[in-house]
Formats: structure tokens, C-alpha cells, sequence
């Protein structure tokens, strides 16, 4: 799938920063809280806080966290506040698709302040429905060693189902519907087989490669500061910079 190499790099590179873990794991929470919010807490009767949960777990968060983040948000149930879900989509520099989701008690603070992201990234807001119809929920998993016989043993014996397996340089890469997260997560846990990350994420049909240093610090650092607003739940985008600049990125 176009853009899985930059994924395996990016989330592997990602992963060894502690700092980001730490923001990573406020955005899980930030998840957890809106689904709560808009849906309850009971896991059974509330879809969007099992996908939360599940990109939560993805992202190594422990059961300890989510469950103290779901006692958290319940307990906000009665503020008063009424939280709205807003996506907004637009473009960043060198023509990168850029789809925010965000959970606000007040839109008319939240738009104008990711306008000024996307300004300042070198970017522009677009209208809605301009990028989000190339983008899809997928389950991503990058596997230790080069042994796709066995992972694709382990995923058949969970009755599960893969888009796509395939050998990368930095391993056993496996893309699926959303909904198999889970039993591929523990079909290949079963397997004692080493999961190097995995994700739920929506990935883009298309991807835009970037193959200057400066250009991909640039977008780079405009994702992240997306990431880091208060309001803002998930950002996607089909940046994919070649494995040569991603090796080299700050």
C-alpha cells in the first residue's frame, strides 16, 4: 500500500521519543473523553469508545490508563458543556491533504485557531469534503523478522482477515479492515511473534512524496503542532517523505 514504508518509519521513529509517547497517550485520552462524552461509558453500548479503546491499546496504553480515563470522562458527563465533533480538511504545504478531527465546546474558538495553523504551516483550510474522500479507517501492524508464512498462519487460525501482507525493510507489514484490530493483535500475540507498532488509522488512497529535507520538517512540524491543540482529536495526511529524507528528519 502506497505511504506504508513512511508509516513503518515515522511510528518506529516516533515510538523511541518519549516526549511524543507522552503527547500520543494525552491524544488517546483526548479519544476516550469525547466518545464518553457523546456516548457513555459502557463499552457495550458505545461503538466509538470501543475504537477509541482499541486505538488507545495500538498506541500502548495501558488498560490501568484507559480505564482511569473512562472514569475520568464519565465523571465530566454532568459539566454542562456540550462537546460537538468537527472535521475540518484542507491542505499543507506542497499540495499534502490534510484531514483534522477535533472535539470542541466552542467552534467559533476552535476554527479561526486551526485556520492560523494551517496559515503558519504554509498551508490553507479548504472546503468541506475537499480531501476527506481519499481517506480510509485501516488496522496497520509492522511485524519483527521476514517470516510471512507464520504471520499469515496466525491471522487465518484468528479467522481474521488482511488487506494486504507484505516484506518491508523494516519487516512484516499488515493492513486490514478496522474491525480485525483486535484479532489480529492477539492472534499475533498468540503467535509470540513481535509486533515492532501498530495503529488504527485512516490512510490515504494517494499519497504526496516528499523528497526535500526542509519540506518534510516543515510539514512534519505543522502535523505536530496540529496534534498538539487542546481541541483536536486525530490529524491525517498523505505526507509520505522518501526513506532517504525520513532517515534524515528531525
Amino acid at each position: 500500500m502506497a505511504g506504508h514504508s513512511h508509516w513503518a518509519n515515522i511510528k518506529h521513529k516516533k515510538g523511541a521519543n518519549d516526549a511524543k509517547k507522552a503527547a500520543v497517550i494525552t491524544q488517546m485520552g483526548k479519544l476516550i473523553k469525547v466518545a464518553v462524552q457523546l456516548g457513555g461509558p459502557d463499552v457495550d453500548t458505545n461503538p466509538r469508545l470501543r475504537l477509541s479503546i482499541s486505538k488507545a491499546r495500538a498506541q500502548n496504553m495501558t488498560r490501568d490508563a484507559i480505564e482511569r480515563a473512562i472514569k475520568k470522562a464519565a465523571g465530566m458527563l454532568d459539566n454542562g458543556k456540550q462537546i460537538e465533533e468537527l472535521v475540518y480538511e484542507g491542505y499543507a504545504s506542497n499540495g499534502v491533504a490534510v484531514v483534522v478531527e477535533a472535539a470542541t465546546d466552542n467552534r467559533n474558538r476552535t476554527a479561526p485557531e486551526l485556520r492560523k495553523l494551517f496559515e503558519r504551516g504554509g498551508g490553507a483550510l479548504g472546503a468541506p469534503g475537499c480531501v476527506s474522500w481519499q481517506f480510509h479507517m485501516k488496522a496497520l501492524f509492522l511485524v519483527a523478522g521476514s517470516d510471512e508464512d507464520g504471520v499469515m498462519e496466525a491471522i487465518l487460525e484468528a479467522d481474521a482477515d488482511a488487506e494486504d501482507i507484505s516484506i518491508t525493510d523494516n519487516g512484516i507489514s499488515i493492513t486490514a479492515a478496522p474491525e480485525y484490530y483486535d484479532s489480529i493483535a492477539d492472534a499475533l500475540k498468540s503467535a509470540q511473534l513481535e509486533v515492532l507498532s501498530s495503529d488504527l488509522t485512516k490512510v490515504a488512497d494517494n499519497t504526496v512524496e516528499i523528497d526535500n529535507l526542509d519540506a518534510a520538517n516543515k510539514i512534519q512540524s505543522f502535523i505536530e503542532n496540529l496534534e498538539s491543540h487542546d481541541d483536536v482529536s486525530s490529524v491525517y495526511s498523505n505526507f509520505t517523505p522518501t526513506d532517504a529524507i525520513a532517515q534524515e528528519m528531525e
